[in-house]
């Protein structure tokens, strides 16, 4: 038996066409109900007894699996017909719409690996103040909580908690293993009358919690700190902001899932090679830090990474790669929803990527107050909108849809979906790709129901295979007559070019290309280049001792583009004793013209014409020569024990006497 999707039209509110639905999606569709929430909750009960069940109502999602529980049976999918489809201005021609989404609800996504994370309750509470030790009141019937006391007011005789004083010099790390270290660090001394006493001050103090909370009112103690877990941080002058803090904090404690957003590949990092560096992309868009170099390849601090996404978005090479879902979930997704569609009846569908969060609740008002979202928009919702790069875009391009539109949240760092919409929209030969900013649900509406209506674009493919392939394969649909596209500034793919007057074929260049683009020909002097490789990391550039090479963002369509072409060649020295080619012509003229006669090693004719020989006839040429630095006899051997024991044997005078 398949799944079976249970529809309602919602007190009548909007239509729905089972049988369409049924016939593009392949589910067994239900008959339509009105009331399964009310009404016919008794029938929806049945309904859910039978298992393998898809109710299309997200909005009462709490209802049917309460219901489901009660019954013992599994909990249901969900599909929101209703606000992302059936309440819109188009509510005749969202049938297409509606099986696209049943169709996608359907498909099996997997769920993000975790982390197991401990949080026992320690708790590092910084700040001055009254404000600091009113806090740690709060705090300490639940946590256990140490004030570092960041001025020196008088402290409280309250053992409940204990006090440091100092400066953070820097915190490290996330719920559950913060590495916190300390300038000017004076312990509390407990004994004694009066006011309490500290330590003397020393820097350099390393202390570990599992919870920090920042009361100092200054700037953030790590890079974007609402998304290090484990850190609150509240101005002491706002009593409710204070409040709403410590609240937070007492929750954490206990085991919790840290998901696993990111898998990397270190071998395929194009980071650096030989102390040159290479491609930084990543490094530089990480808005927690939590990517570092190390050495030849970046290192990412699961427990620091918030997944955003940004930097499997930007890298060139795959090295790095969003896991939570992986993009080949997201490619079965985007394909669904197009093929579906089509399938239905449908031309011509427009994605709207958004969040669950922004997103989604602009999605509601607008279905509930206003009109809607119009029945060719079809919206994808992602957890990572910084994550949705360049391959994403072109890859929903590439199955089908004729528009893509990024609906932006508040807390979007806008840096990487902005040059990954410009180089999606290079590589698709025209403005397809736009971003919203917007916060108003009438005007979401009102400019998707106004904008002029595009036409898909080549004959739809599949998005199998890398980012970087699914990119290719996509944008070569898009330009059926195009050879060769005109990308921007730092795009992952394009050429090198050879300043050929000033190349030395020296190889450098090849030896350090992480992709293999860069190669050369063991039995020429040739420098060799499959463009389809390149990464345009810039490490060839960088090594390169003549300063010869040019990078230049492209994509090459052609087919010329997936083999090897010689960038470089030049004719090979012909050894002057056995003729063997070996070197480069011109490379061996300029070093005898520079050395021969001039040079001490080289000043007699004989030892001259080493330079042009090959290896073999030079060692050879130099084992017959008058100085031959073969020939200078057997090594001495060294002497062992067995030499001494028989000089003692034969030496008369060698015996010991004792007295």
């Amino acid at each position: 038996m398949g799944t079976k999707l249970i529809v309602c039209d919602c007190l009548g509110s909007q239509t729905v066409d089972a049988d369409r639905i049924a016939d593009a999606s392949g589910l067994d569709v239900s008959r339509v109900f009105t009331n399964l929430c009310g009404a016919e909750a008794e029938t929806a009960a049945n309904l859910l007894s039978e298992g393998e069940v898809i109710v299309a109502c997200q909005q009462e999602s709490a209802f049917f699996e309460m219901l489901a529980e009660e019954i013992g049976t599994d909990a249901p999918g969900f599909v929101d017909f209703r606000d992302r489809s059936g309440w819109t201005d188009d509510a005749n021609s969202a049938a297409p719409k509606m099986a696209a989404l049943a169709a996608e609800a359907q498909l099996n996504v997997p769920a993000p690996k975790v982390l197991d994370v401990v949080s026992e309750g320690t708790c590092l509470l910084v700040g001055a103040g009254d404000a600091v030790f009113e806090a740690a009141v709060t705090l300490a019937d639940t946590l256990a909580v140490t004030v570092l006391q960041t001025d020196r007011d008088d402290v409280p005789a309250d053992r409940r908690f204990d006090v440091i004083r100092g400066n953070v010099r820097n915190l490290s790390g996330a719920l559950g293993g913060f590495k916190v270290r300390i300038d000017q660090f004076a312990m509390l001394q407990p004994g004694g009358r009066g006011a309490f006493t500290f330590s003397a001050p020393k820097d350099g103090a390393i202390s570990e919690c599992d919870i920090v909370i920042d009361l100092t009112g200054e700037a953030a103690m790590v890079p974007a700190p609402q998304k290090r877990e484990g850190y609150f941080r509240a101005d002491p002058r706002q009593p409710a902001a204070v409040a709403m803090v410590l609240a937070e904090a007492m929750q954490m404690i206990g085991t919790f899932e840290k998901p696993l957003y990111i898998a990397l590949e270190p071998a395929i990092c194009a980071h650096s090679r030989a102390e040159q560096a290479g491609c930084s992309k990543c490094l530089n868009i990480c808005p927690t830090g939590a990517i570092t170099s190390a050495g030849d390849h970046v290192a990412i601090d699961p427990m620091i990474c918030a997944g955003c996404g940004a930097c499997a978005a930007l890298c060139p090479s795959g090295a790095i790669t969003y896991d939570a879902p992986p993009v080949s979930a997201v490619f079965r997704r985007l394909e669904t929803l197009a093929s579906t569609y089509r399938k239905a009846g449908g031309t011509a569908p427009r994605l709207l990527v958004h969040d669950e969060e922004h997103g989604g609740e602009m999605i509601r008002l607008a279905a509930r107050f206003g009109r809607g979202l119009p029945a060719d928009v079809i919206p994808f919702e992602t957890d990572t909108l910084a994550g949705f790069g360049h391959a994403e875009m072109l890859a929903a391009l590439g199955c089908g849809f004729a528009s893509v539109s990024v609906l932006l949240a508040p807390k979007t760092e806008r840096d990487t979906p902005t040059t990954e919409t410009a180089l999606a929209n290079a590589l698709a030969g025209k403005a397809a790709v736009a971003l919203l900013d917007i916060n108003d649900p009438d005007m979401l509406s009102e400019m998707l129901f106004d904008a002029d209506p595009m036409p898909v674009t080549g004959t739809p493919n599949l998005p199998i295979g890398t980012r970087r392939q699914v990119a290719r394969v996509a944008a070569k649909a898009l330009n059926a007559d195009t050879d060769i596209l005109s990308l921007p500034e730092n795009a992952p793919y394009g050429a090198v070019l050879v300043n050929k007057d000033s190349c030395t074929l020296c190889l450098s260049c090849v030896s350090l290309c992480p992709s293999g683009a860069l190669g050369d020909n063991p039995d020429l002097p040739q420098l060799l280049f499959q463009e389809d490789a390149c990464l345009q990391c810039g490490l060839c550039a960088n090594i390169c001792p003549e300063d010869a090479i040019a990078l230049e963002p492209r994509m090459n369509l052609t087919d010329a583009a997936l083999s090897q072409v010689v960038l470089n060649e030049e004719e090979p020295f012909a050894c002057i004793e056995c003729g063997s080619l070996f070197g480069v012509k011109s490379t061996i003229e300029k070093i005898t013209e520079k050395l021969a006669g001039k040079h001490s090693m080289f000043a007699n004719e004989s030892a001259a014409k080493m330079i042009q020989m090959c290896d073999n006839c030079r060692i050879s040429a130099q084992y017959h020569s008058e100085n031959n630095p073969f020939m200078l006899g057997e090594p001495r051997r060294p002497r062992v024990t067995e030499d001494y024991l028989a000089e003692r044997n034969t030496d008369p005078y060698s015996k010991r006497r004792d007295h």
